[in-house]
């Protein structure tokens, strides 16, 4: 591995809050401004926005046998204290219709899967419950190793989340670095459930311990994951390349596995990605005495019935709104535009619009280059980040866009699926998507958790396959239908719910 790579901050080595043996004296860590407001701070984390209460009004169906009651309030809900006080410091404050459902069923043991729309908080709805719990008996089920083992130690994991991206990935890293937080490091300390990431051995008083988590996906060093891994981790990030790889070379063992969790779940098992989870899932030792859930904002009936191969027959299908809808948060424009002036277009739409960020979605990684180089030209500040980048470059990309230095990415489908980046309020499908399921995906970078949002999309007759559920979607949204799109709103718009199978 060459010196840079080794040297790099991968975004699965960014700093969490830490315990220390000589805070012990006064039972509480010093604050850390500088990581509160990478956490918490205004510009990286995305806050509830005006349309908030909008979700109110979205329809919920939870399908099965028995589901527990949803809660109003974070106070109501059967979560640790340590949670409770983090919710509030990330300044969660009424859950979303996802959260408020799936909270309860995953704190009820229930196996899950649950659709809801993009930008409505699926992570926190996963993350919260399992991290509560672990709070709650961490002391009777976390492995470390013992201090001279390190080489030979197995990371074994209670909780194991999958994500199809590298870039997904460290997001939920990222979130999870909030949902654990200091927050209850200071107060578990009273409580006798104290997170001491420096010291991962029970003192004698029995009240000190550990919880770690990580991320391991491709492209990043290895090394500097395995030793990660060597230290103990009890809430593990993957993409599922790069853990197959180190379960094969002895560094994790799943027989622990409390909480197996697929995010953007129908693509994990639509990509190419099936035959590794399952030979993870069923080959690799994971434990039966698991509970499993799945979260997307699309699910097509194909992939359900794969999906259920997972899960207990008594899982709950949680569904808010229709399945595969987006929220009228975002207000959707369609324009024709032929190949040879997209260019021209997108230049214009940029200078149009008041500076933001937008996320520019192209088809291959040639056209993302080819566009970025013509925006650089043309004196826009943008970067691109496609599969063609070693691991760095997207990284770097990533936070360019994020920190406002590069305020334009375009971007292929590597980051259409989860990535939730504070203000970008324009969208730009640059060339439109081949089904509806990834139309929705990509226009939900924008609109985040109750904020607005614009998506402005090219369309031309390359784009005719996708015209009629576009059109359809248009309608179910209260968007404006173009004059090239109008044949084909017919009297009936509404899109097939085929639930028929739950």
């Amino acid at each position: 591995m060459d010196r840079s790579s080794a040297t790099y901050n991968w975004g699965s080595s960014k700093k969490r809050y830490e315990w220390r043996s000589e805070y012990s004296a006064q039972g509480v860590a010093p604050r850390d401004v500088e990581l509160e407001k990478e956490l918490f701070g205004e510009e990286n984390h995305v806050h509830s926005g005006l349309n908030f209460d909008k979700y109110k009004e979205i329809p919920v169906k939870v399908t099965g046998e028995n589901p527990p009651p949803g809660f109003e309030r974070f106070e109501d809900a059967n979560l640790h204290p340590c949670m409770k006080e983090n919710i509030a410091l990330a300044r969660y404050t009424i859950p979303t219709p996802v959260q408020k459902y799936s909270i309860s069923i995953v704190t009820a043991n229930r196996d899950l899967m649950a659709c809801a729309q993009t930008g409505s908080g699926k992570t926190a709805a996963f993350l919260i419950p399992t991290c509560s719990a672990l709070f709650a008996q961490a002391q009777q089920l976390i492995s470390r190793a013992s201090p001279n083992d390190y080489r030979h130690f197995k990371a074994r994991p209670l909780v194991l989340i999958l994500a199809p991206t590298r870039e997904l990935c460290c997001q939920i890293f990222d979130e999870s670095r909030r949902v654990s937080a200091f927050d209850n490091i200071f107060r578990a300390f009273t409580d006798h459930l104290l997170l001491d990431i420096n010291n991962p051995h029970l003192s004698e008083n029995g009240t000190g311990l550990t919880i770690y988590f990580s991320a391991v996906y491709g492209g990043a060093g290895i090394a500097g994951q395995i030793r990660e891994l060597e230290r103990g981790c009890d809430i593990l990030v993957a993409t599922p390349g790069r853990l197959h790889d180190l379960i094969d070379r002895g560094k994790i063992d799943l027989s622990s596995v409390r909480y197996l969790i697929l995010d953007e779940a129908d693509r994990m098992l639509d990509m190419g990605f099936e035959p590794v989870i399952r030979d993870v899932v069923e080959r690799k030792g994971m434990s039966q005495n698991r509970v499993t859930l799945m979260y997307s904002a699309t699910f097509p009936k194909e992939i359900r019935a794969l999906a259920r191969d997972f899960l207990k027959p008594n899982y709950l299908f949680l569904k808010v709104g229709r399945v595969g809808g987006t929220t009228t948060d975002i207000t959707q424009k369609v324009y024709w535009v032929e190949e040879q002036d997209k260019r021209a277009k997108v230049k214009e739409l940029l200078i149009s619009q008041p500076p933001c960020r937008t996320l520019i979605f192209v088809d291959t990684k040639r056209a993302a280059d080819s566009l970025d180089q013509y925006l650089f030209e043309s004196k826009l500040p943008s970067t691109s980040i496609h599969g063609d980048r070693n691991q760095m470059e997207r990284e770097d990309a990533l936070l360019a866009f994020k920190k406002g230095t590069c305020p334009i990415l375009v971007a292929t489908a590597v980051v259409a699926r989860g990535i939730d980046i504070k203000d970008v309020m324009h969208v730009i499908n640059f060339d439109m998507p081949p089904t509806i399921d990834e139309y929705i995906h990509r226009i939900g970078r924008t609109a985040r958790v109750g904020n607005a949002g614009l998506a402005s999309s090219f369309f031309n007759n390359s784009s005719t396959g996708i015209a009629r559920d576009v059109t359809r979607l248009l309608v179910e949204c209260k968007q404006e239908v173009p004059e090239f799109l109008k044949r084909y709103v017919t009297s009936n718009m509404r899109f097939e719910d085929d639930e028929d199978d739950l």
